[in-house]
Order: structure tokens, then sequence, then C-alpha cells
């Protein structure tokens, strides 16, 4: 039998394993919106996923920003993983209170504590998430995860104990939750519609009562296509990723849209530094870029590849206090690190 497999379905199946993050990118890279394969030929379904896979990483120079030098280069993550613990494809990564490298990944050990020279320090999460996605650490060290498929947001302290949970028995609004981010006044910012649910944000208590919400699927100001990164600046201004429309909504913290700011990759992770730099990481471009207070590119490392340095797909950063970069890469899969020249 003879059947169509749309390239959402591959990207599904990819997915499930871990690979490519969104179906809907493979289009962006110039796939068929349809193969067909034989249904019960499992050799040519994966070989069709293989191909995919090679396209998506593929060096784009169209999606890739003009910029300087960023003034980084990468060496490797040096991690210490030991033979009997396993890690998937890092999703996230963060710098905690404690001063460990964190790697929220997509395998059997979803968090991954490591100290700052490399050395192994423990893993737990084993058995609670579906597909990591993306991860936070606020000021006051809580860890928040976002688990996309299993549509729940945990809170943790800093031992790793749940502190928080919400999910759509709570509201059900939530659904793929991407990313997330804790404003000024606690409340708590997540990104909600990877790929199938309504695109929005949705606005916390610090206590996850669900406050408002706002967006839907489009392409105008207040709506989304695929949401996927969100941080809160020193004024209270919302960033919002917005990675199929290629650019980055700004509102503030009740959802009043204020502008925009367009590029030419996928806006995947953004980050802001200790002291409110803001950077931004592209998808398949492969890049970090520093922006400045109006959106502007001021400095730019990396380029898709295989070799060091090099990204399936830039996911989401984080900055040590040395000011060294560290990206989750969920295609290739990889950790980088980026250090200063």
């Amino acid at each position: 039998m003879f059947v169509p497999v749309s390239i959402a379905s591959a990207g599904s199946h990819l997915r499930s394993m871990g690979g490519i993050s969104c179906g809907s990118d493979l289009q962006l890279r110039g796939i068929p919106p349809t193969m067909g394969v034989h249904k019960g030929d499992p050799m040519r379904v994966f070989t069709l996923f293989l191909v995919a896979l090679q396209i998506l990483t593929a060096p784009d120079p169209a999606q890739m920003e003009d910029a300087p030098d960023l003034g980084y280069r990468p060496v490797p993550h040096g991690l210490e993983i030991p033979d009997d613990v396993e890690m998937g494809a890092p999703s996230s990564v963060g710098w905690t209170s404690t001063n460990k490298i964190l790697v929220f990944n997509r395998g059997p050990n979803p968090l991954m504590e490591f100290n700052p020279d490399g050395s192994f320090v423990r893993a737990w999460g084993q058995g609670q998430y579906d597909r990591p996605h993306g991860m936070r650490i606020d000021r006051e060290g809580h860890i928040w995860t976002t688990d996309v498929n299993g549509d729940t947001i945990r809170k943790m302290n800093p031992d790793g104990e749940v502190l928080l949970t919400i999910t759509p028995d709570d509201t059900p609004l939530l659904e793929e939750p991407t990313d997330l981010y804790v404003g000024l006044e606690d409340e708590i910012f997540v990104l909600v519609g990877h790929g199938q649910g309504v695109p929005r944000v949705l606005k916390f208590a610090s206590d996850g009562s669900l406050m408002k919400s706002w967006g839907e699927l489009g392409t105008g100001p207040s709506q989304f296509d695929t949401p996927h990164s969100i941080v809160v600046d020193a004024d209270g201004l919302v960033y919002v990723a917005d990675r199929q429309n290629r650019r980055v909504q700004i509102f503030d913290s009740e959802g009043t849209y204020v502008k925009e700011w367009a590029y030419k990759g996928l806006p995947c992770g953004l980050f802001i530094d200790a002291d409110g730099q803001m950077y931004m990481v592209s998808g398949f471009a492969g890049e970090i870029l520093k922006l400045d207070e109006n959106g502007k590119v001021l400095g730019a490392n990396g380029q898709p590849g295989k070799g060091l340095g090099e990204f399936g797909e830039a996911h989401y950063m984080t900055m040590s206090p040395d000011g060294d970069i560290y990206v989750a890469d969920t295609v290739r899969p990889e950790l980088h690190k980026y250090v200063k020249k």
C-alpha cells in the first residue's frame, strides 16, 4: 500500500527520537511538503528521515546575519560523562546558583549536573519527562523546566526537589509548553503551542494560578507561529522569539504589543546575562548573536556543520560567570562551548 507521509509527520517521528525539533522547518529548507513511502517499509521511512535531517543541517547562507565577529572561539565542552550514564540530545543548558552546569537533555537522565571543571556530579529526573524542551534558573536559584510533549511545567529547588507543577489539569491552555521566564514580580511567563496547540503567552502567578493569556496563530502583531523562547528585561518588557515568523516580538508585562525585530534565521533561544546584555541563538543558521537594545546584531559566531563549534540546531544557551557560552544542540546532538578569544 502506498501512502503519503507528510514532512510534519516525519518531523514528529524524529522528535520522538530526540532529533529534529520541528517538522515544519523542513519546508523552510527546501524539502517538498509531501513525499511517498511504502507503508510497512521502515528502511524507506528511515531513509526519508535521514535525507530530511541532512538537508536541515546543511549550511544556508541566506539565514546568516551580517555582523562582525562576536569575539568567541569554540572549544570542547570538557564534560566528563560516565560510561554508565547516558546523555541524550541536549535541549537546554543552565548555570545553577550552586555554580554547576546543568544540562537538560532528551535521554534517560534528563537533568545532568557537572562541576565547572567538567566533572560529573549527578543525574536526576529519570522517568519524569516525555520530551524535555526549555529550562530556566531564576534569580532565587529555582530550576524551571518545560516538558513539551508532557504538557508540564516543573519548579525545583537546587537539590532537584519539585516545589510546583503546572499541568493541563490546572489550565487547559497549557499545551506544548516550550519555554518560560520568571518576571520581576515573580509572575511566570510561559510559551505554548509548539506546532499543534494554539500559540500563546500564558502569565501565571507565583502559585501557578493563571492570570491572563494572549496570542493566536498568525503573522500579525500579538500573533505567533511556534513561539520558542521568552525573557523579561530589567524594565519588565517581555521578549518572545516567534520562531517560524523569524522575529522577536516585544510586549509589556500585561501583553500589550510594543514592537518587533526581524531576523534572517529562526530565533530559537533568548538569553539575558547578569549585566542585562541580550543574546540569541538562531536554530539551523547555527549562530550565537549579541543584540543591542534595538535588536541590532552587534556580533555573531558559529555556523551550521559537523565540526567543532558547528551546529545542527542552536537551541538554547547560557553563560558561565566567567563569560563562557554553552549552547544546547538538539540535532547533532551536542553541547557546544565557546570561550572568549
